[in-house]
């Protein structure tokens, strides 16, 4: 398979040529005394933290008495959630433990304004929501959101990029850190007003996403009211290619990481879909994928590979997977640093956090030239290095 090509040596015609779409979701916070849900001041965000409340998530069924998938998805993970708060900021409503109070009228009018300066149609009633966040970045375990416009429109390049919706919501919590069955968040941005901009696929090339974002941003800046610095905005990008599903990258902090990272992801699955065809030529289908599991445990008893050393410290054991007629496929690069066998990887390990331990004690999977356990290219089974 060809190597991955550089986004310089890239034009809008190659682009054009692999079916290319990308959408972007920008998140901007209002400039705004109080929060948008509690009475609550907006103030500087500060790691410093005076108390700490564990919590567990769980799902709960939808008005139309369905739980989300994701929620359950989860909730599976079963994440032990700290949070940090400061005791100049925090009050009842960051635990969870106090009715939201009326919308936010000061947030409302600006992003009413935003609204209309996005060419939007103003909804004739507005409606709080409820949006399930089991990752425990919201206390309540959803997100208060309402849309106020849609089936807008802003001139790029001689044409227009349309917008799909304009919505104000309350932001989450800012995560520390995740590791293993503890995520640990901090309050202080919790409640503050935020507009979420989503825009339909129209931007045709990487570059061209990034100069939408771009124009989002000093259009939303031209009203001198909202929140600037670090944290104050992000963005989330859609990218598609044709043959390939939507990939949503999340959570984008600053605009110029745009190009490189919706490169990337449509060369990727451009990769992943003549994977998929070779396999297919080797007869390799959803229907005849087989996949042989072996205990290796003894085999790499003495092993000085951290996970694995790790692994048995902890009593758990290692098995190994056999992918019988993957000669040369696990090696195949989806992105600059990325193997297929990665690919393959980051999903065990998602899975596996997903699961008791009791359930699933440990699995290694990596490339044929990690110094740890691989796959023998032939379909057998080799030991470490």
């Amino acid at each position: 398979m060809a190597e991955i090509p550089r986004m310089e040596d890239m034009t809008p015609e190659a682009y054009a040529g692999m079916g290319f779409k990308c959408g972007i979701e920008i998140h901007q916070q209002l400039d705004t005394e109080k929060k948008l849900f509690c009475r609550c001041p907006v103030l500087p965000y500060n790691d410093e933290y005076h108390a700490e409340i564990l919590r567990h998530m769980r799902p709960t069924l939808s008005e139309l008495g369905e739980y989300d998938g994701t929620a359950l998805m989860e909730f599976k993970t079963k994440k032990d959630i700290i949070y940090r708060i400061n005791k100049d900021t925090v009050c009842t409503y960051e635990m969870d433990d106090t009715p939201p109070f009326e919308l936010n009228r000061k947030a409302l009018d600006i992003a009413l304004e935003v609204t209309m300066l996005l060419n939007c149609n103003l909804v004739s009633e507005v409606h709080i929501a409820r949006k399930q966040y089991l990752d425990g970045s919201i206390p309540t375990g959803f997100q208060r959101t309402t849309i106020l416009g849609v089936d807008g429109w802003i001139p790029y390049r001689g044409r227009r990029i349309g917008i799909i919706q304009l919505g104000l919501e309350e932001d989450a919590c800012r995560e520390v850190s995740d590791t293993g069955h503890l995520r640990t968040y901090l309050t202080d941005r919790l409640g503050i007003p935020l507009i979420e901009t989503v825009t339909y696929p129209d931007m045709k090339t990487p570059a061209e996403a990034a100069g939408v974002a771009q124009l989002i941003r000093w259009l939303t800046r031209s009203t001198g009211k909202v929140r600037r610095g670090i944290g104050a905005a992000r963005e989330d990008v859609n990218v598609s290619i044709d043959g390939g599903r939507r990939v949503e990258i999340k959570g984008v902090p600053r605009i110029p990481l745009i190009p490189l990272l919706v490169h990337h992801e449509a060369f990727r699955q451009k990769a992943l879909l003549e994977i998929r065809t070779e396999l297919g030529r080797r007869g390799i289908t959803p229907s005849t994928f087989k996949a042989n599991t072996f205990k290796v445990t003894d085999l790499l008893r003495d092993a000085v590979y951290y996970p694995v050393a790790e692994a048995f410290k902890r009593g758990e054991q290692v098995r190994a997977v056999v992918l019988r007629g993957y000669r040369g496929i696990l090696t195949i690069k989806t992105q600059p640093e990325t193997t297929f066998a990665k690919e393959i990887s980051d999903r065990v390990r998602a899975l596996w956090t997903s699961l008791t331990r009791w359930q699933f004690s440990s699995i290694v999977t990596s490339s044929a030239m990690a110094s740890a356990f691989w796959f023998n290219t032939n379909g057998g089974v080799s030991s470490i290095s």
